[in-house]
């Protein structure tokens, strides 16, 4: 009886890995064949049966694609807008999350209510008047342009918000009744334990600006203001597209993805384990 329970949990062990092994491969293969197809020329994309092996066009195509766009120039732009955004927007969002879960003040929930409904609005609803104000004040084609019109960003507001409501509002008053002031009970002492939202925070806001492009097409006017997505658009012709270029870009614009997630997984992951713990 014994060995019988014993070779089904083995069974099942195996069945367990075989499958998660299997959806590693599923998730994995994109990336790999997006690799593949930066290795290699245009045509072969098409070929039949498909190759799998990386190619030797890989420093062509990369040449190709800065020749194009200035690869190295729509890369620094990404980094540069969407990292300040980033600082920017979680410094807006948990000040003002604060504020909506921790202090008690007239028409707080009103306002709160209105924050929730604006997320209701079509994002395209807002893009005409959003462009009549920067041409008005001569800031198209800038790098205020591209960053400043998302800071107040509501959902980023309402995550920091709900965890925030989870912070016990007594070691706030103790803090207080111990002399410490507002601004140094919410960054010594509110801030370092919400480190799990503030890194899927961060994820958020900075997916939401790297893989902005209908704002950018609007707002900018040179290649040399390009970032990713407006970058990549311009790769597809009417009548040829270069893949090798394509898939060059989408790699390069990837990695940072990657390296960000990563890092900030880390942050995530170290809090909720912290939290559980403690």
């Amino acid at each position: 009886m014994k060995t019988l329970n014993g070779r089904k949990h083995v069974i099942g062990k195996i069945s367990m890995y075989a499958l998660l092994l299997l959806f590693l491969i599923i998730s994995v293969f994109p990336f790999y064949w997006m690799f593949i197809g930066a290795t290699n020329p245009s045509a072969s994309m098409f070929s039949s049966p498909p190759s799998f092996i990386p190619g030797t066009h890989f420093m062509e195509n990369l040449r190709n694609l800065d020749a194009n766009v200035g690869i190295w120039r729509v890369l620094f732009n990404s980094l540069f807008v969407a990292g300040i955004y980033v600082v920017l927007a979680l410094a807006i969002s948990t000040t003002a999350a604060y504020a909506f879960a921790k202090f008690t003040f007239r028409g707080r929930n009103f306002i709160f209510t209105v924050f929730l409904l604006s997320m209701m609005i079509p994002y395209q609803a807002t893009l005409i008047p959003l462009f009549q104000m920067m041409a008005n004040f001569d800031l198209l084609n800038t790098y205020f342009a591209l960053i400043a019109p998302q800071l107040c960003y509501p959902f980023a507001i309402f995550l920091m918000r709900q965890n925030f409501l989870s912070f016990p509002t007594e070691l706030l008053e103790s803090a207080r009744l111990d002399g410490a002031g507002e601004w140094r009970i919410f960054l010594q002492i509110v801030l370092p334990s919400m480190k799990p939202a503030l890194a899927a925070t961060s994820i958020f806001l900075f997916m939401f600006q790297w893989n902005n492009f209908m704002w950018p097409l609007i707002a900018i006017r040179t290649p040399d203001m390009y970032t990713f997505p407006v970058a990549l658009s311009t790769l597809s012709g009417v009548s040829y597209t270069d893949y090798g270029q394509v898939m060059m870009g989408i790699t390069i614009a990837t990695v940072p993805i990657l390296i960000f997630f990563l890092a900030m997984q880390k942050h995530f992951i170290s809090g909720m384990l912290g939290s559980a713990l403690k």
